[in-house]
């Protein structure tokens, strides 16, 4: 045993999962409600029956966490605030899991008491962010996937005391880093920071040659810490060991809690180590790796010449004389078994499940569905299932669970207060923004991504005249580079910098001549976010660029802030910390509906860009006369191997923001 002992945090998408993870001993659940999760495409948790679940959970020692960590449009923060009040009421739950800033506001209007935890969407990603997110209300910070175990204990050496950290060691992957995906959104609307990604990072993608097979280029294996979250053990500022999974079923989530709870309890038992390892690999997850927690030996987690997906290998189908598909099990199927038959993208993908015992090498015939052809040689995964054990402590649990009785659901006539609006008296600002200064005489309001090599471009007299952008995000292991160069703008005059997230401000010294705006990847999208910013001493904020119009149109009206929008330029599907070794960069990749995408690096962060500009240029006057005041133009070079666009995009506009 260890004197620090940090929760098994499990994910919890539906009832069975929830009591699967109290079975399996978990200390704490996340579950998320109907709205404003992370995760919408889980079965999610009414308030009436969470409030039971939780209730079963603390009379078993077992806190939870409720994610309300979607980015917030300005229709929603009544809502919002109304389910936090009912929330609190009804649920108590422990604690809850945000990223829009609007909830931290929320939460003080409406008088929320539980911890208030900031998810990895908030991109807390280098120390002095901690200090800024401990001054905003947080008591607890869930770091970056990216981090290695060097930068974990650089993040724990800079904690304040009324925070802790709260750290990923099992489960899936995002290509991009968390908060800075905009690939699913880009593609039609669907945004993964309102918890609705349709995981195009997960398909096929391929090169104009005929000769390359499409590959899965940015497709992640999962992680599993497994045996490397020993190290963690030494960091007390490390309180909760978190698994992803709230789309997973109870089998998984019983096997990975049990597994990490052995490994937490017993790491110096190479016994207990290898059940533990046994059993993660029984969770029928995708194939797995350390990724990059070792900086010794990183991995790159990207296998593309092979398929990522989830699940145990259980067959490959085969056809009938009449054409109907089936297939042979390699392994011996329980009754309740879940499968899934080929891949998303592929014909005929659909799941099954096994309504009775199927022995090792038995015949299972798979209905069709629709007009879609099943191939021969389709892949079938077992990807979650109901053993004995597992069936009996659920329906023991369901039995409990039963017996408690919950308050009545409530109403909520919360209206929260809304900010006075910006009196603009301001002139309309065209502004740009370019990796390295301009030649010739330079323009009000030209920005410039901040970096060593720009500073070294620019002459000393023009540093205080150009608006820095700083990088959206920034590793532990930058923040010092990135101080020096703050500090060479400061001791040049330079006081216009526009910040990647919200947290950067902590990189700057108190000066009430120091003007700070909000980067579109501080992903601004209502009013009690733009509140909070002012109240930190921003002056004024770009939106997020994912809006619909009619968000756009509305934001203005309670805005505290002057406000910015990006009318033309390439803007990001997502950046990334790694590529594979497949990946040409600026070079063109093709999905297999024919769009483009390349990939550009800087520093140490990889640019998937749209082979298509944002425009929004024809709307230009609308928004002028909506209130906003600062038009920021991007240029970015074009590699010379990406075929020219033909068109354009206006994003959201003509959509709505699901």
């Amino acid at each position: 045993m260890t004197k620090h002992k940090p929760e098994i945090l499990a994910p919890a998408g539906d009832k069975s999962s929830f009591l699967a993870a109290i079975a399996a001993g978990a200390d704490a659940v996340y579950a998320g409600l109907k709205h404003f999760s992370a995760r919408m495409e889980a079965d999610n948790f009414s308030t009436t029956e969470l409030a039971a679940l939780v209730q079963l959970g603390k009379e078993n020692g077992v806190k939870t966490y409720i994610p309300m960590n979607t980015l917030i449009k300005p229709d929603d923060v009544d809502s919002a605030a109304r389910l936090l009040d009912r929330v609190a009421r009804e649920v108590k739950p422990d604690g809850i899991i945000v990223q829009d800033l609007a909830m931290l506001n929320i939460a003080k209007q409406i008088g929320y008491e539980g911890q208030i935890i900031l998810s990895t969407l908030a991109n807390v990603s280098h120390p002095e962010a901690l200090k800024v997110a401990a001054e905003m209300g947080a008591s607890r910070v869930v770091l970056p996937r990216e981090l290695n175990l060097e930068e974990v204990k650089q993040m724990a050496d800079a904690c304040p005391e009324s925070i802790t950290l709260e750290t990923f060691v099992h489960g899936a992957l995002c290509y991009s880093v968390s908060g800075r995906c905009y690939w699913s959104s880009y593609f039609g609307g669907k945004s993964s920071l309102r918890g609705r990604c349709v995981q195009p990072c997960r398909r096929l993608y391929g090169t104009s040659s005929r000769k390359d097979q499409p590959k899965r280029l940015f497709s992640c294996l999962d992680l599993s810490l497994d045996v490397l979250t020993k190290p963690l053990l030494s960091i007390p500022e490390v309180t909760s060991w978190k698994i992803e999974g709230r789309k997973k079923g109870p089998h998984y989530v019983y096997y990975t809690v049990t597994g990490y709870r052995m490994l937490r309890d017993h790491p110096n038992d190479a016994k207990i180590r290898k059940t533990a390892m046994e059993l993660l690999e029984l969770a029928l997850s995708r194939p797995s790796s350390h990724s990059t927690f070792l900086p010794q030996r990183p991995f790159i987690p990207l296998d593309p010449n092979n398929e990522t997906a989830s699940g145990f290998l259980i067959g490959v189908t085969k056809q009938e004389k009449n054409g109907k598909p089936y297939f042979e099990c390699r392994q011996e199927l329980l009754n309740g078994d879940f499968l899934r038959i080929g891949y998303q993208d592929q014909p005929g993908h659909q799941t099954l499940k096994i309504k009775r015992p199927v022995p090792k090498r038995g015949k299972v015939s798979i209905p069709v569905q629709g007009l879609a052809r099943l191939k021969s040689g389709t892949r079938v995964f077992l990807i979650d299932r109901r053993e004995e054990g597992l069936v009996n402590a659920l329906k023991k649990l369901e039995t409990a669970l039963s017996k408690i009785k919950v308050p009545a659901k409530t109403s909520s006539s919360v209206q929260v207060d809304l900010p006075h609006p910006y009196s603009s008296t301001e002139r309309v600002q065209t502004l740009s923004l370019q990796r390295n200064p301009p030649r010739g005489k330079n323009k009000y309001g030209t920005g410039i991504w901040l970096s060593a090599n720009a500073l070294d471009r620019t002459p000393k007299p023009l540093v205080s005249k150009i608006w820095w952008h700083l990088p959206p995000v920034i590793w532990p292991n930058e923040e010092s580079e990135i101080k020096q160069l703050v500090a060479y703008c400061l001791g040049h005059g330079a006081t216009e910098f526009v910040l990647g997230s919200p947290w950067q401000i902590g990189l700057f010294p108190k000066d009430e001549n120091l003007h700070f705006h909000a980067s579109p990847f501080c992903n601004m999208s209502n009013p009690l976010a733009l509140m909070e910013l002012y109240e930190m001493g921003f002056t004024s904020a770009f939106v997020s660029p994912e809006l619909s119009k009619a968000d756009y149109m509305a934001l203005p009206e309670h805005s505290p802030l002057p406000l910015g929008i990006i009318t033309s330029g390439l803007w990001p599907l997502g950046i990334s910390r790694i590529v594979a070794e497949e990946t040409e960069l600026m070079s063109p990749i093709y999905s297999q509906k024919k769009e483009v995408c390349w990939v550009r690096k800087y520093g140490q962060t990889y640019w998937v860009y749209p082979g298509w500009e944002l425009d929004l240029g024809i709307v230009t006057k609308k928004l002028e006369s909506a209130g906003y005041s600062m038009f920021l133009q991007i240029t970015e070079s074009w590699p010379k191997a990406v075929p020219t666009p033909n068109r354009t995009s206006t994003f959201n506009w003509d959509l709505s923001l699901l």
